[in-house]
């Protein structure tokens, strides 16, 4: 398996998350986004965040006494791929049957409605 195919389990895609909004961060700083010891073991944090970099999904640089860790997929990416997989597996490779169980499971304001029609239409070369 290469390291673009490396899937992410959720409690790496919860430390990604820190690792995206906040850039280069250290295991504590991740420790203390994720709730704590009330959470999570600070060793435990460790352990997965030095796993990811086994796995390539983070980088790791030293800064003095410090590690500090970035992530290596984009949130785009990764967003990508956990999407193809659930389209191919949940919904049998149906992105329209994926589309229509998510508006149909959760109440959509007018906005987001529109901004979904105008997607379409831009898709359908509606739009310029």
């Amino acid at each position: 398996m290469s390291r673009k195919d490396v899937k992410p389990t959720e409690k790496e895609l919860e430390i990604l998350q820190v690792l995206w909004e906040r850039d280069a961060v250290s295991v504590k700083e991740v420790h203390d986004a994720l709730g704590g010891e009330e959470q999570n073991g600070y060793t435990t944090i460790l352990k997965f965040m030095q796993i990811m970099h086994e796995k390539g999904l983070v980088t790791r640089e030293r800064s003095g006494k410090l590690h500090l860790y970035k992530a290596v997929p984009s949130l785009e990416n990764t967003q990508q791929q956990i999407l193809n997989k659930m389209i191919d597996t949940v919904f049998q490779g149906s992105a329209a049957q994926l589309v229509m169980s998510a508006l149909g499971n959760k109440r959509s304001s007018k906005e987001e409605l529109r901004e979904i029609r105008k997607y379409l239409e831009k898709l359908e070369g509606g739009e310029s």
